[in-house]
């Protein structure tokens, strides 16, 4: 069953198991001034609350997928305006951190500044051959404020990160698949039918064993070795006697597909 649910600046559409969480700006590059910051939020919610497998964050239009937080409203802010503004770009991209399904960033196009920081929130990038990527806050006087200083350098290493936030580069989608950035660059006008084929396909893995997978996955970036290790065993091991634990080894045994729940 599909629904559709609209703000003014963002949209969020749920297919089956599928949410495609569209940023709706195309005139301004898709970026996130404080009302798109606020749909963001309640459509992230929206997902949660429909309990979707698999989650897809995009820009409109052809040339941005978010080009970044909104620089007009930021320029006059004072340090106590500015860390609340920090706290919702950091609640916002841990959101998706978290999110009880896979999440897939599929860039279609500019992912500057606070735009790049979500998509380093996601599970999974998958980039347009139209993309291009950078933390440029540098030459706004600024530093990386929604996660970029500490995501970036886990998916790219450390000199690599220190030169993209340094000079604030902007990189083009092949140098970002040779960084780590992202995880595969795709033709443009193919897109969407290939993040929509990986989000089906995520959709159909077995839905606690795809969040176990992703919660533990997530303690390599949160915790002590030992305790994220403690964390996998026990997650691991409580998966056994689940429905589609059962079911996959069954099906295994007697080489059929398996049917999950």
């Amino acid at each position: 069953m599909a629904t559709d649910t609209d703000w003014e600046t963002v949209s969020l559409d749920i297919d089956d198991d599928v949410a495609t969480l569209t940023v709706d700006r195309p005139d301004s590059l898709n970026a996130l001034n404080t009302a798109t910051m606020d749909a963001l939020e309640e459509a992230l919610a929206a997902a949660e609350d429909a309990d979707v497998r698999a989650l897809v964050l995009t820009g409109a239009g052809d040339k941005a997928f978010i080009a970044g937080a909104d620089i007009s409203y930021m320029q006059s802010l004072s340090t106590e305006e500015a860390e609340a503004y920090a706290e919702q770009g950091h609640d916002i991209c841990r959101t998706l951190e978290r999110f009880p399904g896979a999440t897939i960033a599929a860039v279609n196009g500019y992912a500057f500044g606070g735009g790049c920081e979500m998509a380093l929130a996601c599970d999974l990038r998958v980039a347009s051959e139209r993309a291009v990527l950078g933390q440029t806050e540098i030459d706004l006087g600024i530093i990386p404020g929604w996660g970029g200083t500490q995501r970036l350098p886990a998916l790219v290493g450390d000199e690599v990160a220190r030169r993209l936030i340094f000079f604030g580069d902007r990189i083009d989608a092949q140098d970002a698949y040779e960084h780590g950035l992202v995880g595969e660059v795709v033709a443009h006008d193919q897109l969407d039918d290939h993040v929509a084929e990986m989000a089906a396909d995520l959709a159909a893995k077995p839905k606690f064993a795809l969040r176990a997978a992703k919660e533990a996955l997530n303690k390599f970036h949160e915790a002590p070795r030992d305790a994220a290790l403690d964390f996998e065993r026990r997650t691991w091991s409580g998966l056994f006697g689940s429905h589609d634990q059962r079911e996959g080894m069954e099906a295994f045994v007697e080489k059929r597909d398996a049917e999950f729940e």
